[in-house]
């Protein structure tokens, strides 16, 4: 069924009513007050060239749907006259096929496959949440945590993503794109059927022959990732916190036990505050100069070696710090409806936000960045959050925050991206983002998948970093990384050395190979605590600065072309079990990386596609099928698509493998 064949057959409903929001630490609670439905009855199909007319009736007026096909191959669907007066929302119903498979919408971590799934695109800090009798438990909480010990999975229906886009793709090979801000909703409960809920349709519908062909319409309507700084491939970014002295210790002892080290990540560059959550940082953007004496010098000296130093920033300003007392003298900050600072509170804390739709507070951020950051040496940084907006604040253009609540962390995206143009410095440095929506596609160069816990956890653990990558693909962002080991430690939870070294293992054959200290670093495994992480770091390290001319090639194809880096099986192998998996995934065409992801496991089912693959460690041979692969800790199940152009390379690793064994 071609796809104006199912806009022909398309059901109109209006709604009347109000969207209610309320945050708490970034998550939100959502209530509809509805006050009307009332369903539209097509009585005619007018068919002119390049336009289909569907005419409804059910009001005083006819409502008419225009859908247009335009000149770059794209079907564009909106109400010729706006909503009427009176609807706040309209619903759009298509038919579906029963076996259609549904990816997308933003980041998703806990599943790959939204068919059956209502979903919600709204902005928020990445969290389940699920109802018990009259209790809303949220991630964090204890209740919670015992819950994730038993792996019960929650429910769909009020789950939250860093990274909300109004985005889908069909397995049958097409995409829908809603072109709103607003808050929207995907209805893929019905087997035969996609309810669209937004404001009032302006979709763009584009469909090919192969997911590539898809990919590139897709990112050429919603803009492709900027080139990536060459050094990031040259091997490891380490977390390293904890000052000047500390950074040089680790830096030493990881040269000599042979860990390629492309740079050093100190989130702390800034400061730091020890709260009840763990060690974080303090966000006041200016170099601690009591905690890391000589930062400048020493970050010259480091880049001579060929180590970059990154840092740290988000759109906040901690309440202690001179940067706030300036920005709220100078009435920088988003205010209440009060005409106070609308200070939110993040984990344990308060802070203020900056309004980036004051030109004046968004000149003055740009110039923290430029000056304080850039202007000492760093080569990138973490660019966090973007996600908080309240819908109840008081912007200074007078915009209704509900109306750029998702545009927010765009917005956060596109500051860091000026003011790096803005120096010249595109090739040299990177920011990397853990929230997003529509606009964040041109800005960022990469996403990282945010604060997963530090465990096994298919929800929230190692497991879920693959469908929150995948998923991200599938809307256009096609360079991410997760940080190695996570993030949350809370409760028992607690990093092991052997959920670190895997996660090391998966993300060698990542476009970055990133560490993470944790949000409580004494009670987490460290790359570098013994001699038998340190070598494993290096081994790991070495993997992914071998693969880098295979990693640039699947860089420059996805800026040009908008193919994504890693990629779902389906997007290669029209096959049914390709469609649902969400435990392995391919690196570029030629590399199939199935990841050790339960505690205790020296083996793993892996599921090959229709081809001819070679073991990349080995150097054992397989054809399509599902197989046992042994997988001990330092050899992950990885595979070359054999007769590929990369082959030889990939050879490298079996070859470097044995004379490892030799030594």
């Amino acid at each position: 069924m071609s796809i104006l064949e199912r806009l022909e057959d398309a059901e109109l409903a209006l709604w009347a009513g109000e969207n209610h929001f309320t945050m708490s630490r970034g998550s939100f609670v959502y209530l509809r007050d509805i006050r009307g439905i009332k369903l539209l009855k097509r009585v005619d199909a007018i068919r002119e060239e390049g336009c289909l007319r569907l005419v409804y009736e059910g009001l005083p007026e006819l409502v008419v749907l225009e859908v247009r096909e335009g000149e770059d191959g794209l079907v564009r669907v909106s109400l010729r006259d706006g909503l009427p007066e009176g609807y706040s929302r309209c619903a759009l119903t298509i038919p579906a096929q029963p076996e259609e498979h549904i990816y997308g919408c933003g980041e998703i971590h806990r599943q790959l496959d939204l068919k059956g799934e209502k979903v919600r695109i709204w902005v928020a800090e990445h969290q389940n949440t699920v109802r018990i009798g009259r209790k809303l438990l949220r991630r964090g909480r204890p209740s919670y945590h015992y819950l994730k010990r038993e792996e019960k999975p929650f429910g769909f229906s009020s789950y939250e993503s860093y990274y909300a886009q109004p985005t889908f793709v069909s397995s049958e090979k097409y995409f829908v794109h809603v072109d709103t801000d607003r808050f929207c909703q995907f209805d893929f409960r019905k087997k035969e059927t996609i309810l669209i809920l937004q404001d009032a349709p302006r979709i763009t519908i584009g469909t090919a022959d192969s997911f590539e062909a898809l990919s590139e319409k897709l990112t050429g309507l919603l803009g492709r990732q900027p080139s990536l700084p060459d050094w990031i491939y040259d091997g490891a970014v380490l977390a390293v916190q904890g000052g000047t002295a500390t950074v040089q210790e680790k830096i030493d002892r990881s040269l000599a036990a042979g860990v390629p080290v492309a740079g050093i990540w100190s989130q702390d560059w800034c400061g730091c505050r020890r709260t009840g959550f763990g060690y974080q940082v303090m966000w006041n953007w200016e170099w601690d100069q009591e905690l890391y004496p000589e930062l400048p010098e020493k970050i010259a000296e480091w880049k001579a070696q060929g180590i970059r130093f990154l840092g740290y920033i988000n759109p906040f300003l901690a309440l202690e710090g001179d940067l706030y007392k300036e920005a709220a003298a100078k009435g920088y900050c988003v205010k209440n409806r009060r005409g106070d600072d609308y200070l939110v509170t993040i984990t344990t804390f308060p802070a203020a936000m900056v309004d980036f739709t004051n030109p004046e507070a968004y000149a003055w951020y740009k110039e923290i960045i430029r000056k304080n950051m850039i202007g000492i040496g760093l080569s990138g940084w973490m660019a966090d959050f973007g996600e908080y907006l309240p819908v109840d604040s008081v912007l200074f253009s007078g915009e209704d925050p509900y109306e750029i609540h998702n545009r927010w962390p765009a917005i956060w995206a596109a500051m860091n991206r000026e003011v790096i143009r803005e120096c010249g410095m595109e090739d040299e440095i990177l920011f990397f983002t853990r929230a997003g929506h529509t606009g964040t596609l041109k800005a960022s160069g990469m996403m990282w998948t945010g604060d997963q816990h530090v465990d096994w956890t298919t929800d929230d653990g190692m497991p879920s970093v693959i469908p929150a990558t995948l998923s991200l693909a599938m809307s256009g962002f096609g360079i991410t990384h997760s940080d190695a080991g996570g993030y949350t430690t809370m409760f028992s939870i607690r990093r092991s050395p052997e959920l670190l070294m895997r996660w090391e293992e998966m993300n060698a054959f990542t476009p970055m190979f990133r560490t993470h200290e944790g949000n409580q670093p004494v009670n987490n495994a460290q790359f570098d605590d013994d001699e038998t992480l340190l070598a494993h770091m290096a081994k790991c390290a070495g993997w992914f600065r071998a693969l880098k001319p295979y990693l640039v090639s699947l860089e420059r194809e996805n800026c040009e072309k908008g193919t994504p880096v890693m990629r779902p099986l389906f997007y290669h192998y029209d096959e049914p079990e390709a469609y649902g998996e969400v435990t392995e995934y391919l690196l570029g065409r030629d590399l199939l990386v199935a990841p050790v992801l339960k505690p205790g496991a020296e083996s793993r089912s892996v599921y090959l596609p229709a081809d001819s693959w070679k073991h990349v460690f080995t150097g054992e041979y397989y054809e399509g099928g599902t197989f046992e692969v042994a997988a001990p800790i330092g050899q992950p199940a990885v595979f070359i698509r054999r007769g590929s152009e990369w082959e030889s390379l990939l050879d490298g690793f079996l070859q470097a493998e044995t004379e490892e064994t030799v030594r």
